[in-house]
């Protein structure tokens, strides 16, 4: 975490000290939350539309903050006067400044990433590959935003010489803001979906959004694009790059730099190589690996999905980059643990396979995971459950039912949908199986509906429980608003 002077804490967030007399004071640590407070912290109050924190100011004293941010245009109560405070224009504004110096004093290798799904995942396996011979910190739970990640830059240890940091958007200009902060050294963008679309209109203007990652790319830095995503190819040719900075591109088609091989998929694991061309094949062959293309062979990681496979691709192409031998990757992968219900294999109490994918989604990720389901063989009967899919805009009933049709007979043996929305991913998929209209829910026991749309959840897991065998796979997904997750627990339930 940063330790610094109460007077370097004011340089670097552009403040000013109450009195001189507290520049020798030394700060350790960062928090905006009383109820976590450490002592010998700075407190950051940060203020919303529900809540101002210079109210707590005098309670985090109390819990032993050495000195407090405090905004201009408040006024400091008496009992706080003569106490240790930087007075800066925007606390938040500060917070993000004193991250940005303090990221420019650290003799540390960053990797950003940001995309519309995957980003959870790739960061994981990035920060597991780097740990193969880096000594690696990375942003933890949802902690990709304005404030989660300078806050997460803040809490970096000088020893650490490598960060990973995811970064979240809703709209233009929030990963500019981002990139700015952490100043990357390798930028990844992991696809482009319709995740809001609501707020951003149209999936070129997501990736736009997105591409905006490599505003803050270090000179001589790499930015890593999925290549299999046309929108990210047209969009690099109207960035304009830091000095000596490249442009790689990964995936699982033909013509990337760093291209997927070898793909074996199982429902707990995926096994792989990684082929490089081009400089991708020189930088391959300087980390060590045998053959004389330079491919990576040998890999696995504890995730099912060709998807996932792309996103692992990116991490290898990272470390790489940063030096690291082929072997190191694959001890780096060995101790991977991703973040939960990203695709998370979990048994139900009769001993179904359960893929739980409740975190969030979206159509171009239900569609991933629609795939991996086909993928899979050697099941009885393979079960999609899927949620409402949030924030798509005007279109999202279409969407709705465009993936429901995607999701055929060919891929999955029956369809179970919970949401209102989700009724018309039903209607869609009762197409695909031939059906004149989806269930309803009410199936009586004995029947096998292949495609029912539920209005609640503890009657669809009630179905559903009803009907698995120890020999059947089941896919759960939908919006984090949807907490399908509850679903899962109830089949895991004796």
């Amino acid at each position: 975490m940063i330790k610094r002077t109460l007077g370097a804490i004011a340089a670097m967030c552009g403040g000013t000290l109450n009195d001189s007399g507290h520049a020798a004071l030394t700060v350790a640590g960062i928090s905006k939350d009383t109820r976590h407070i450490k002592p010998g912290q700075l407190y950051v109050p940060l203020a919303g539309e529900r809540f101002d924190g210079h109210d707590f100011a005098a309670d985090a004293l109390a819990k032993g903050a050495a000195a407090l941010l405090w905004q201009t245009d408040r006024e400091l109560p008496g009992e706080l006067a003569g106490k240790p405070a930087v007075f800066v224009p925007d606390t938040l504004a500060a917070l993000q400044r004193l991250a940005a110096s303090y990221r420019r004093e650290l003799g540390l290798k960053v990797v950003g990433i940001t995309g519309s799904n995957g980003k959870t995942t790739t960061k994981d396996m990035v920060a597991s590959a780097l740990s193969g011979a880096l000594r690696v910190h990375k942003t933890e739970g949802n902690l990709n935003n304005h404030i989660g990640l300078p806050i997460t830059v803040l809490e970096l240890d000088e020893t650490v010489e490598a960060a990973v940091l995811e970064m979240g958007m809703s709209g233009f200009g929030e990963i500019e803001l981002l990139t700015r902060i952490a100043q990357p050294d390798i930028a990844v963008i992991t696809n482009i979906g319709e995740a809001h679309l609501q707020q951003l209109g149209s999936r070129e203007g997501i990736a736009k959004a997105k591409l905006e990652i490599a505003a803050g790319l270090r000179p001589g830095g790499l930015l890593l694009i999925n290549g299999d995503e046309p929108l990210l190819r047209s969009g690099i040719a109207s960035l304009s790059l830091p000095e000596g900075a490249v442009v790689q591109t990964f995936g699982l088609g033909a013509g990337n730099d760093w291209t997927a091989s070898a793909i074996e998929i199982g429902a707990e694991s995926s096994a792989f190589g990684v082929t490089p061309s081009g400089r991708a094949a020189a930088a391959a062959l300087n980390a060590g690996e045998e053959a004389g293309a330079g491919v990576i062979s040998g890999l696995s990681v504890p995730v099912p999905g060709k998807h996932n496979v792309s996103n692992a691709v990116a991490a290898v192409a990272a470390a790489v980059r940063f030096g690291l031998t082929a072997e190191q990757i694959r001890r780096g992968f060995q101790g991977l643990k991703l973040t939960g219900m990203r695709i998370e294999p979990m048994r139900a109490a009769g001993g179904a396979m359960l893929l739980n994918d409740a975190y969030n989604a979206n159509p171009t990720a239900v569609r991933a995971a629609i795939d991996l389901v086909a993928q899979l063989t050697g099941y009885r009967r393979k079960w999609l459950v899927l949620g409402d899919m949030l924030e798509l805009g005007p279109k999202e009933e279409d969407l709705h039912r465009e993936v429901g049709e995607y999701a055929g007979p060919d891929k999955a043996d029956a369809v179970l949908t919970y949401g209102p929305l989700s009724a018309h991913t039903a209607a869609g998929a009762a197409k695909r199986f031939g059906l004149p209209a989806a269930g309803t829910g009410s199936a009586a026991p004995g029947e096998e509906p292949a495609v029912l749309a539920f209005d609640d959840k503890t009657a669809l897991a009630e179905f559903l429980r009803a009907r698995l065998a120890p020999d059947d796979l089941v896919l759960v997904k939908g919006s984090r608003g949807m907490q399908m997750e509850e679903i899962v627990h109830a089949l895991m339930r004796e």
